[in-house]
């Protein structure tokens, strides 16, 4: 038996001895070169797992090479060859594969739904700002915002009181900013600290005192910042949401 087998082996006996019976997904690389086996090794890694009793109900992936313009479409097809591949590598072995999950963000609305029985998209429930610079998104569909107010204000700049402590300090190398202010589209955050933003505006900047609204470039990293959320509709607030996962990093 081959190192990799034997590891495989090993850890699916580890997970039957502390679970019985337990239910398990084979997870695959669909391209983002992170975790997961080769396709066409999945139906090996089940059979491992069902030797070992556990029972396998199918594959699932994450296509996280989605997050780069231009590479929706393609890391949407690679999640459909992976997820078939190694769906038929089950068949293969006597394992129908019930469930095929996969999905991300910026695929959610491309993924095919005879490839996937399940999508797992994360930042799909609000949106943000980098889903509006990858195309997946429009600003006006990112529905979680932070109301930051204008401290400082320059000719073409104003400085706000929301940083890296509120927004997150994600930035991936091909967005345009920190942020995004969706009253202001043309506006662009430039830099940022712990508690302060600066925002470059194509006209005069809004005035010391107005608030504005600002989308996190991710708003995951958002969320986990806050204690809760305020429901806004119509401009008044309606409800307030308690982050429970808040301080569960550890």
């Amino acid at each position: 038996m081959s190192n990799g087998r034997f590891r495989r082996a090993a850890c699916a006996a580890l997970l039957s001895a502390a679970v019985a019976g337990l239910e398990v997904l084979v997870e695959i690389d669909s391209g983002h070169r992170r975790t997961g086996v080769a396709p066409d090794r999945a139906g090996e890694v089940a059979a491992a797992a069902r030797a070992a009793g556990l029972q396998v109900l199918g594959v699932f992936t994450f296509p996280g090479h989605s997050y780069a313009p231009g590479d929706r479409e393609r890391a949407t097809a690679d999640e459909s060859v992976a997820l078939a591949t190694a769906a038929d590598g089950l068949r293969a072995v006597g394992i129908e594969p019930r469930v095929r999950s996969g999905g991300s963000t910026p695929t959610a609305t491309l993924s095919e739904p005879d490839v996937l029985t399940e999508l797992r998209p994360g930042s799909y429930v609000f949106q943000d700002a980098q889903q509006a610079e990858l195309g997946s998104a429009d600003l006006a569909d990112v529905a979680l915002t932070v109301v930051a107010t204008v401290v400082s204000r320059g000719a073409d700049r104003a400085v706000l009181d929301a940083g890296s402590k509120v927004l997150g300090a994600d930035r991936p190398s091909w967005t345009t900013g920190y942020g995004r202010l969706p009253d202001h589209p043309d506006a662009r955050v430039v830099a940022l600290s712990e508690h302060h933003a600066t925002v470059t505006f194509p006209g005069p900047a809004p005035a010391v005192g107005e608030q504005v609204r600002v989308a996190p470039n991710h708003v995951c990293t958002a969320v986990n910042l806050a204690d809760e959320l305020v429901v806004v509709d119509g401009g008044a607030e309606v409800d307030r949401w308690r982050v429970a996962a808040r301080g569960r990093n550890t």
